[in-house]
Formats: C-alpha cells, structure tokens, sequence
C-alpha cells in the first residue's frame, strides 16, 4: 500500500466496491458493531422458520455467512444489477432464490407467503409490503441504519447539514410498522464509533456507500479529500459516529 496521497486515492478509486463486503478495510478503518449480534440471531430464527425472505440483500453476504436454513425454502431480494450477481453467487450454495426487484411496491410476491422476513441495513422500508408477504404470526427482523449516521463525514465534504431529520428515527419505525398492522416486539439501539486511518478508505466507503455523498467523485471532491489526508497525517484517524438500531415486529393471528 503506498502511502502518499495520490497512491492511496489511485487504489481506492480503481478497486471493484460491488457486492457488500467491507474486507477490503481491513486495518484502514474500522466500525463498531452493534452489541445485539445480528447475523447470530438472525440465523436463529432462519431456523426456526419454513419460508424466509431477504429483502434488500445486497451481494447476499450477511445471508451466505448465516449457517441456518429455512425448512421449505428462502428466498432474497436485490435490485442493482452487480449485486444481484454477486448475491446469486453467494447464495447458491444455501439454495437461497435470488429475484431482482427494484425495491418499490409491490414485492413480487403473494399475500401472507413468508412467515419470516429480514433485512439488514434496507435503504427503504415498505411496511405495507412487508405486512402484507408475511403469513399471520410471522416476523420481521431488521437491523437499521439510525439517524444521523456518520454526518461527520458528510459535513467533512458537504458542509453543516440539518440533523434530527434523517427520516431514520427509531421511533418513526415503530409508528409505520403499527401503522401497517404490526406488533412491534423488541426495538434496541446503539452508537458506535467508526475510525478512517487513510484517506483511501473514506475514498473506498464513499464509493461504496453513495448515499453519504451522492454526487461523490475523486475529481470533483478532490481538495476535501487533499484536506482530509493532511489532517489524518497530523492528527491521526478520522472519527465519526454511526447509530443503528435492531426492530422486530410480529404480524398478528387472525382475531
């Protein structure tokens, strides 16, 4: 890895960000995870379900790494075109379906089908939907992006940006998923601290993660990016701050 400003931008800019693994960060940045374990109990309930569902699966990582099964069968959603690719490979092996849907109403899917669905990190959440593909008794489990997340590093490129109205509020959550009709059962959140060692890597999770910056290229924000490694160089690792929050949420019996 080379370590002027210039070598560590052409690196991050030229390497593949398709598919939603992080490994490539290895030792250039680093995130706190959540204390409730997501994957692990995720799987425990893959276990215990006959019809799965993944919505928003991305390259199916966080699926491919769950060792449980449905009894009947799972399936998982995708809609950009790299990922669906990428999740199809993954998740062969587990026997896992993968449909590319463009993540907008209406799932392709029947009425009260999956009696669980689950989703990490959904850029959007379609309660309705969701309530309407789970059979009566089933459950949705989804780790969230909170709000505000990481706004240190998009005021660093953006400027000053209002905060507290993300869109993402646990709360919110919870009124539209008892608003389409569902119970919810446990809700939890966290914070946690995430560390960029190189300016590299904020180049890689930018290109990765293109919500933080939409309009993010090396060309255009190259004098942010210029600041920001002689700031890392004198100051040490970028600090930011990520929320996010566990909900699940339980489809009643019928009376």
């Amino acid at each position: 890895m080379g370590n002027s400003f210039g070598e560590l931008i052409a690196e991050a800019a030229a390497v593949d960000v398709a598919g939603w693994d992080f490994s490539w960060l290895d030792g250039r940045a680093t995130e706190e995870r959540p204390p409730w374990g997501y994957q692990k109990l995720m799987g425990e309930r893959i276990g215990r379900a006959a019809l799965a569902l993944d919505i928003q699966t991305g390259g199916g990582e966080v699926l491919a790494g769950v060792p449980q099964r449905a009894g009947k069968a799972m399936v998982a959603t995708e809609s950009w075109p790299p990922n669906v690719k990428r999740a199809q490979e993954n998740l062969r092996a587990k026997g896992v379906v993968v449909v590319a849907d463009e993540d907008e109403p209406p799932l392709p899917f029947a009425d009260g089908t999956f009696d669980l669905v689950t989703s990490r990190h959904p850029v959007t959440v379609h309660w309705g939907e969701i309530a309407r593909v789970l059979a009566p008794g089933g459950t949705y489990f989804s780790q969230q992006v909170g709000p505000d997340t990481g706004h240190e590093v998009y005021e660093f490129f953006l400027g000053p940006q209002p905060l507290g109205e993300s869109g993402r509020e646990p709360g919110l959550a919870r009124a539209e998923a008892e608003q389409a009709g569902l119970e919810v059962v446990d809700l939890r959140t966290a914070e946690l601290k995430m560390e960029f060692f190189d300016v590299g890597a904020m180049v890689y999770f930018l290109r990765k993660v293109i919500w933080f910056v939409p309009d993010f290229t090396v060309e255009k924000y190259r004098a942010r990016l210029k600041a920001l490694h002689e700031r890392i160089q004198a100051e040490g690792p970028f600090v930011a701050h990520s929320r996010r929050f566990l909900i699940e949420a339980r489809k009643p019996e019928p009376g």
